[in-house]
């Protein structure tokens, strides 16, 4: 087994850990940064989301019907903006390789110190706005196409609603399952994913369930908190990688 195949294979069990439940929106988080390892930053961009949209299929199964449509019908309009705007950096960036993989980084980062400061955020005294909505619908959709790095600013805002955590995961699920359907023009046509990359990862697609059956039962066995520690300092090592290290140096 190859560089590329255990990679595949790590980043479709990670999509089935956290689309079972187990580790939050962390895991698919290094989905990117751990492509960018072995590949040039837009092909990771663009090969991860094939694995994320199966992700999605088996998300929805699970949470289906339990989303709140006020939220989705408030963001996606502007999601869908943001979705144009990223996919058009992502073509204009995917020839300078460096200057996107410290990009990559920075949203890396972002997710960090969300995590850092996501109880500050639920305890925080809020009167909604929609534009605030507006604007969190376009941030989510434009980190999410330039980098798949969508969530921090989404469940942020969710986090200041107070839903029940029922209708959070299920609303999350249904927002991104449509923002990542929606971002598939943008990727064939910047060439981040082309049939043969696609095609080079339908062998790991029932690491999936897989992976989403093992999410569930390690809710019981393992410590979430522990596991979501362990991806946040993996997380932050990726991060500073990505910012620092220049390949062929």
């Amino acid at each position: 087994m190859n560089n590329f195949m255990i990679i595949v294979f790590l980043a479709a069990l990670l999509i089935g850990l956290s689309k079972g439940g187990f580790g939050g929106p962390v895991p698919v988080s290094m989905l990117t940064p751990l492509m960018s390892l072995i590949m040039p930053a837009a092909q990771a961009v663009g090969i991860v989301l094939p694995l994320l949209i199966l992700g999605d299929a088996f998300a929805l199964w699970i949470y289906w019907k339990t989303w709140d449509l006020r939220y989705i019908r408030m963001m996606l309009p502007m999601a869908v903006v943001g979705i144009v705007i990223g996919s058009a950096l992502l073509g204009a960036l995917a020839s300078q390789d460096i200057l996107f993989r410290r990009i990559i980084g920075t949203f890396t980062l972002s997710v960090v110190i969300y995590k850092f400061i996501s109880s500050w955020i639920s305890s925080l005294t809020y009167e909604p706005r929609n534009w605030h909505g507006y604007f969190v619908g376009w941030a989510a959709g434009f980190g999410s196409a330039l980098a798949n790095v969508g969530a921090p600013p989404f469940t942020a805002y969710m986090l200041l609603q107070k839903t029940s955590p029922t209708i959070f995961i299920g609303t999350t699920t249904l927002f991104f399952a449509i923002v990542n359907v929606l971002k598939i023009p943008g990727i064939f046509i910047t060439g981040a994913l082309t049939p043969h990359q696609f095609a080079s990862v339908l062998w790991v697609i029932p690491v999936i369930p897989a992976g989403v059956w093992i999410g569930k039962r390690f809710v019981k066995w393992v410590n979430p908190q522990v596991f979501e520690w362990i991806m946040l300092g993996t997380l932050l090592v990726m991060s500073i990688f990505l910012l620092v290290y220049t390949p062929g140096k």
